[in-house]
């Protein structure tokens, strides 16, 4: 992928998404099951059946349960092991990100997830949506190995709330904190697109926009290579 161009993710569930992705024009993936809770860790049967199926970038969500809490001890100790799981199947890329109960990061966990993954990329979820103060998260996590990507709609309720705090964020890259590149996701349409892209927006994550099917039917080809149409313009 050149440095100039837009990275396209998309949210890809089993070998067959990854390979109607990839045709689509697809830089990366996100692997997840159970979209039902928002995308929890994958199988590593399953990781390992997409790393067959395609030669693109892949990041593995380690997430266990719905919302932005890792739980208690055993959680993160589950964590953890899907972790090492993950890592020994030979995923080098990851997705991740918690909250303790007053939206603060949810450093011993996040740490503890890190020494696992030693120096693997690795992107913060939509936690940052969720965050008590989303400028402080970011200058606590700012030297953390391996960070390069927030994944976030700059709003709990997605991009259309979101797209000033986006445009915003876009607009300090490379300060304190703002090194990691802006990953856009959560209620992303194709109309979003021109203005993020001119505001300095370089990735773009989709999940349902790649299936117009619904979350039952597989990735679309077409749909995907729509997206990297608009991103090429």
């Amino acid at each position: 992928m050149s440095s100039n161009r837009a990275l396209l993710e998309v949210i890809a569930l089993d070998a067959e998404d990854a390979l109607a992705a990839r045709s689509g024009g697809a830089d990366r993936l996100e692997l997840v099951t159970d979209m039902a809770a928002d995308g929890l860790t994958p199988p590593v049967a399953t990781f390992r059946a997409i790393r067959a199926a395609v030669d693109i970038p892949l990041r593995a969500m380690l997430r266990l349960a719905d919302g932005f809490s890792a739980g208690g001890p055993e959680q993160a100790d589950a964590l953890v092991r899907a972790a090492e799981g993950l890592r020994e199947a030979g995923a080098d890329e990851f997705v991740l990100g918690f909250l303790d109960d007053h939206g603060q990061p949810d450093l011993v966990t996040v740490e503890r997830l890190l020494a696992v993954l030693d120096g693997c990329r690795w992107t913060f979820h939509r936690a940052i949506d969720r965050a008590a103060d989303r400028d402080a998260l970011r200058k606590q996590l700012a030297d953390l190995p391996g960070l390069d990507t927030y994944l976030t709609a700059g709003s709990a309720t997605g991009v259309d709330d979101g797209l000033p705090t986006l445009l915003a964020e876009a607009a300090r890259a490379g300060e304190p904190g703002y090194e990691p590149r802006l990953l856009v996701g959560g209620g992303l349409r194709l109309e979003h697109v021109p203005r993020l892209l001119a505001g300095g927006v370089t990735g773009f994550h989709i999940g349902g926009a790649a299936r117009p099917g619904g979350w039952a039917a597989p990735v679309d080809a077409a749909a995907v290579r729509e997206w990297r149409e608009a991103l090429d313009v």
